[in-house]
């Protein structure tokens, strides 16, 4: 749909909708998602040495270290090579953005500012069908058929990482971390927020700014 090459950075808490609103990034414009925590999953599912060394930190609801995520990120994005993306989870502090910004171009940061009660809430609701990432909530995004996934028919799970008392830990890790990031990028003028309490409120918005952009 869009000839142009964009590349942009989703910020968001732990269950603020990120990978959903991704989704729909991807449907609507072709960008690819490149997200730090599927890539991470996908080789905790597959036990590999990446996935055994990043699961002792998720069960435990601590952030993977630095160097795992860098090197693991800009490896896929050296694989995407030019195309348009929306990175998920990377960068998550102000020496990855650095990092990154020496590598690549940004053009833009959106910013999901959901409240934190509103995320400890959705997680308790959250199902995934792990081998491939899709995103479940009840009340909101159910399956078709109760603990099914809509394609495989295969049955979903909880992550560890959703548990009440992890997300909580999670969101003031988040919080901590992720302020110097949005003022790194609000700095130069990239940062836009979507605030909101629900996906379908919010995702209109994100449509309209997407389309303004990527058409510039």
């Amino acid at each position: 749909m869009y000839s142009k090459i964009f590349r942009a950075v989703i910020i968001g808490a732990p269950g603020s909708g990120k990978g959903t609103i991704s989704e729909r990034i991807v449907n609507t414009f072709g960008f690819l998602h490149i997200s730090s925590g599927d890539i991470l999953r996908q080789n905790i599912i597959n036990n590999t040495e990446l996935g055994r060394k990043a699961q002792r930190y998720i069960a435990s609801g601590q952030l993977v270290p630095d160097e795992i995520v860098t090197k693991t990120m800009l490896g896929r994005i050296t694989e995407v090579g030019n195309k348009s993306y929306i990175l998920d989870g990377f960068p998550r502090n102000s020496a990855q953005a650095e990092i990154l910004s020496a590598r690549e171009q940004i053009d833009a940061v959106i910013d999901l500012n959901i409240p934190h009660d509103v995320i400890i809430e959705r997680v308790k609701n959250r199902w995934i069908h792990a081998p491939s990432g899709r995103v479940y909530n009840i009340g909101f995004n159910d399956p078709k058929v109760p603990g099914k996934d809509d394609k495989t028919g295969e049955p979903l799970t909880q992550r560890e990482d959703d548990k009440p008392e992890v997300v909580a830990k999670r969101l003031e890790l988040y919080d901590e971390l992720m302020r110097p990031v949005l003022a790194w990028y609000g700095k130069r003028g990239l940062v836009t927020s979507f605030k909101g309490r629900k996906t379908n409120e919010i995702w209109p918005r994100v449509e309209v700014f997407l389309k303004e952009k990527a058409n510039k």
